[in-house]
């Protein structure tokens, strides 16, 4: 095996990212480690601070004034954000803007090749910007086509998050509506598959509640299976849910058709520590629902 994909082990990732003088909590994170729930991980919020803010909901704005768009989220109340669909910059150029705006990268979503590359650097680059939580937007792509490449897919996230784990990082898996279709032959569905094939420890399931409940299951029943293995969820809602390849309707959370009060219980159950707000789209300005979905987390969770 070649040494970039080989697992260091924990004293060597102490040396390599500086996290000797780590709590054990943080070194050793990562769901039901040593009999520990996932809430044992890294990014473990203070109490009333398990709400954030996935920028990619303000993308587009982004683009055109990052400082600014920033500054914005800060305002409207967000403290801690998830870094995804933002400009290209160096780590500390995220940490220099996030820093002035007053904000805290907690997580992102990344593609899976950079660790797969040259993990030391990958992880080195998310540590510096403070994002210990880190999550594929989907299955690589090479790995969705048959169930033989989704078992190869889940192999390579069990690999990585291993290595996670050995730096006090923690991996999650970010679904859509697609991982609850089946593959010919097997009678489970490809989320299910995904999390039966991978150690608890190493991937975490980063569920996203309108594309679970747009996949046809409940979000909230989602989280009480995986208790303890979904300490960070997209909260995220729709109008209704919509057969494959139809238009989904994204709406403020607490204004469509999820059940929130079920979904937060059974977050409460599960050792769900943080709630990602994420919008995809929407009428009006997304500050103004990034406003409004703010206002109803810190209503019901805060």
């Amino acid at each position: 095996m070649e040494t970039r994909n080989r697992i260091v082990s924990r004293r060597e990732a102490m040396a390599i990212f500086g996290l000797a003088a780590a709590p054990a909590s943080v070194a050793q994170g990562g769901p039901q480690a040593k009999g520990k729930s996932a809430s044992s991980g890294p990014n473990k919020p203070a109490k009333g601070k398990g709400i954030a803010l996935q920028l990619y909901t303000l993308r587009n704005q982004a683009k055109e004034d990052l400082a600014g768009t920033l500054k914005k989220a800060r305002e409207i109340g967000w403290e801690y954000v998830q870094w995804s669909g933002m400009p290209d910059l160096s780590a500390e150029k995220i940490k220099e803007a996030l820093d002035a705006a007053g904000l805290k990268a907690m997580a992102v979503h990344t593609d899976m090749e950079g660790f797969e590359k040259d993990f030391e650097q990958t992880a080195r680059f998310w540590k510096t910007i403070g994002a210990m939580d880190i999550a594929p937007g989907s299955m690589m792509k090479d790995c969705q086509g048959s169930l033989e490449a989704w078992l190869k897919g889940a192999r390579r996230l069990d690999a990585i998050g291993a290595r996670l784990r050995a730096v006090g990082m923690r991996l999650s898996y970010h679904n859509h509506s697609f991982e609850f279709e089946k593959f010919p032959g097997d009678n489970r569905n490809k989320l299910d598959i995904l999390m039966e094939s991978t150690k608890p420890e190493n991937l975490c399931a980063e569920l996203d509640t309108a594309w679970v409940f747009n996949g046809g299951s409940d979000p909230a029943a989602y989280i009480r299976k995986y208790k303890g293995r979904c300490p960070v969820i997209h909260v995220k809602d729709i109008a209704a849910a919509v057969p494959a390849g139809g238009k989904v309707q994204f709406k403020p959370l607490g204004q469509g058709a999820l059940p929130w009060k079920d979904i937060f219980a059974a977050g409460r159950e599960s050792g769900v520590d943080w709630y990602i707000y994420e919008q995809d789209a929407g009428d009006g300005s997304p500050f103004e629902y990034a406003r409004a979905s703010y206002e109803f987390l810190a209503r019901n969770l805060l």
